[in-house]
């Protein structure tokens, strides 16, 4: 029998852990980092189930996603026909089986956060373990602008809204029970989905921890930057009525 197959989702039943990636015309590094990610979760020794959310790609994404879905036991995916990063990973959290929730990026893969945020899960005393490219001791090797762009995201978050922390986009890893229900109250989606899901926490009251994390530019970012901006801040917008009106 293989050493890998105690991490099988169906050698011991339900997953214990999900790992939700939204994935957008990925076909370049899609197969390649889901092979990597298995390797490298391999010797940890968990249950551990991955949740390709697909979102509206017209490249091979798909196709290669239903590919791995049908080789590798861990590997699930599904669609929502539409490009739309929050969506999917909301869909992707309502779909995850596991007691812990992991939310990560197809370029990222950081299993040196799974296991940490996991640790910490798992001893109790948190709900939510954040990892942040903006707080001391983490390092933002990404192009200048990108990082520029967090800053400045990050800062128009607190002064809109309050934000206590450092960071909202990117890895994240909680319990799937009580982040449910603060995900299905979000009323954003797109690029901000990821914002107001951890705002909506802090307000809550929800245990919030972030730790350092290392963040490197892997490939082309599948949307342009300048294109984004004006989503966010039409979304931010939302974001600030939904919560300051409405709560």
């Amino acid at each position: 029998m293989s050493t890998a197959e105690p991490d099988r989702a169906d050698a011991g039943g339900s997953p214990e852990i999900s790992i939700v990636i939204p994935v957008y015309n990925e076909e370049a590094i899609l197969h390649a980092a889901v092979v990597d990610l298995r390797e490298r979760l391999s010797p940890l020794g968990w249950r551990w189930e991955l949740v390709l959310a697909e979102n509206g790609s017209y490249d091979g994404t798909l196709g290669i996603a239903g590919e791995l879905e049908r080789k590798y036991p861990e590997v699930r995916h599904f669609s929502i026909g539409e490009p739309n990063y929050g969506a999917a990973l909301r869909a992707g959290i309502e779909r995850a089986r596991g007691r812990f929730v992991l939310c990560d990026e197809i370029d990222l893969c950081d299993v040196d956060f799974h296991r940490r945020a996991i640790a910490m899960l798992r001893a109790g005393g948190v709900d939510m373990v954040i990892g942040s490219k903006l707080i001391q001791g983490a390092r933002d090797d990404r192009p200048w602008a990108r990082h520029a762009a967090s800053q400045m995201y990050n800062g128009l978050l607190r002064a809109t809204l309050g934000f206590r922390g450092t960071d909202t986009h990117g890895l994240k890893a909680f319990l799937r029970e009580p982040l449910l229900a603060v995900a299905r109250d979000c009323v954003v989606d797109k690029d901000v989905f990821a914002s107001e899901l951890v705002i909506r926490a802090y307000r809550a009251g929800l245990r919030i921890e972030e730790i350092p994390v290392r963040v490197l530019e892997k490939r082309r970012p599948s949307i342009n930057l300048t294109r984004r901006v004006p989503n966010v801040l039409r979304s931010l917008a939302k974001l600030t009525w939904a919560i300051r009106v409405r709560g």
